[in-house]
Formats: C-alpha cells, sequence, structure tokens
C-alpha cells in the first residue's frame, strides 16, 4: 500500500494568484517574494524561511521578534503603522442613582442634607445627651443588680461552678 502524501501548503505559505505564491519569514513575518530569502533546516528536520541574513543571525541568537521594533510581530503587539481609523470604544459613563440606606428612606436623607448647619448642630447635640442619659440609667441600674450581689459572701469562678476550695497555706 501506498504511504499517503501530505499537503505541501504550510501555514507560511500565502497565495497572491495561480503563479505567485509568498512566504513568510520565520523571524520578522515579512513576506519572502519567489527566489528570495534563505532556508534554515535545523537537526529536527523542521525548516524556517527568512527574508535575510540580519533575521537569519537573530533567530540563530534566539532574539524574541516580539522587542526588536522592525518585526511585524513587535509593530503587531503596539498597535504600529494601523492606517485604518478604528472607531474608538467610547466608554459608558458612569450614572448616580440616588437610592435610600437600610432603615432611612431617601426622603429622610434629602431633609438632612438640606438642613441648615446649625439646626443639624442642635440635633446632634440633642441626639448626644439623650444617649448619655441612657447611659446613666443603665449605669444606675447596673450599680443597684451588683450592689445586692455584692452584699453576699464573694464567691470564686471555680467555686460557683462545684469545685472544692484550695486547702490553706500554712506558714513554716
Amino acid at each position: 500500500m501506498p504511504a499517503k502524501r501530505l499537503p505541501l501548503s504550510s501555514p507560511t505559505k500565502h497565495r497572491i494568484n495561480d503563479e505567485v505564491m509568498l512566504e513568510i519569514c520565520s523571524f520578522s513575518g515579512h513576506k519572502i517574494y519567489p527566489s528570495k530569502g534563505k532556508t534554515y533546516v535545523r537537526i529536527d528536520s523542521r525548516s524556517f524561511r527568512f527574508i535575510n541574513g540580519k533575521s537569519e543571525s537573530y533567530f540563530l541568537q534566539r532574539l524574541n521578534p516580539r522587542k526588536i521594533k522592525w518585526t511585524v510581530i513587535y509593530r503587531r503587539l503596539n498597535k504600529k503603522g494601523i492606517t485604518e481609523e478604528i472607531a474608538k470604544k467610547r466608554s459608558r459613563r458612569t450614572v448616580k442613582h440616588e437610592r435610600a440606606v437600610a432603615g432611612v428612606s431617601w426622603d429622610a436623607i434629602r431633609a438632612k442634607r438640606n438642613q441648615k448647619p446649625d439646626a443639624r448642630a442642635a440635633a446632634r447635640q440633642a441626639a448626644i445627651a439623650k444617649s448619655k442619659e441612657a447611659k446613666k440609667a443603665a449605669a444606675a441600674t447596673k450599680k443597684t443588680t451588683t450592689g445586692s450581689a455584692a452584699q453576699g459572701a464573694k464567691v470564686s469562678k471555680q467555686g460557683a461552678k462545684g469545685f472544692a476550695p484550695k486547702a490553706a497555706a500554712t506558714s513554716r
């Protein structure tokens, strides 16, 4: 049985018309016209086409074509020489929405915002005084509850849990 033939076309070949077959330089990406350029075949039998000795030399030095400014790859990556003016994408402007905060309606927020500063300061002072009074009342109730417990014998945490008391220390 005869061996299968592989197609001769490769991704680096481009056909302009029926007669002219162009190749692409493996390093620079430029077009190589028929009877021009150099071919380099590696030990693993992979062939590379170069437009000139300069690009072959850079390839053999293992230079990165993305960093060399005259290569097609560099120009594509850095958007150089694009003649067609592509319409720029318009960025959407952020739209501010006025929303209510949890527990407060939007009308209440707007009313507070429109208050005069001295009225707002007076309301703040009243709120502070009210919270101080609430703290005093809480402290007074706490004092009365702790005062009644303090009148009984003091019991340690372990004693309250039911552990036996430690033996009294004896001096020598």
